[in-house]
């Protein structure tokens, strides 16, 4: 990770780039939500002692994730199944949290009616650049 931007800050600049992707804070609680047609696709908040970005993975991909990468861990006050923590530590790349972050926004993108879909999903994987 590039050390002038931080977890958190990479996360919201890739989301902010995301088409129909909202910004939003809860109301009670340090979180900020960015969600797309309604949905939560990532939530970011502090656990005891440092900033963390919560978001959406697929399943199968979920334990391969942890296992590779001492900063991701179960999703933090999430379905452990579902859900993935990335904690700060800069052991992940930039263009991992990239991936993780588009791919969280996708996933829901997926699941909204393709009428509320601001993207087709599998057309928008395939313009992705490749790393």
């Amino acid at each position: 990770m590039h050390h002038a931007m931080t977890l958190q800050e990479r996360s919201a600049a890739r989301a902010a780039e995301l088409p129909g992707a909202e910004r939003t804070q809860q109301s009670t609680g340090d979180w900020e939500t960015w969600k797309v047609g309604g949905k939560v696709f990532m939530l970011q908040t502090a656990m005891p002692g440092e900033p963390v970005v919560i978001l959406k993975a697929d399943p199968a991909d979920v334990v391969s994730l942890r296992v590779a990468h001492r900063e991701i861990t179960p999703g933090y006050h999430m379905n452990k199944m579902h859900w993935i923590t990335l904690h700060p530590g800069g052991g992940l790349a930039t263009e991992l949290v990239d991936d993780l972050v588009t791919e969280s926004y996708l996933l829901v993108v997926q699941g909204l009616p393709a009428r509320h879909r601001p993207v087709d999903p599998e057309t928008f994987r395939r313009t992705l650049p490749r790393s």
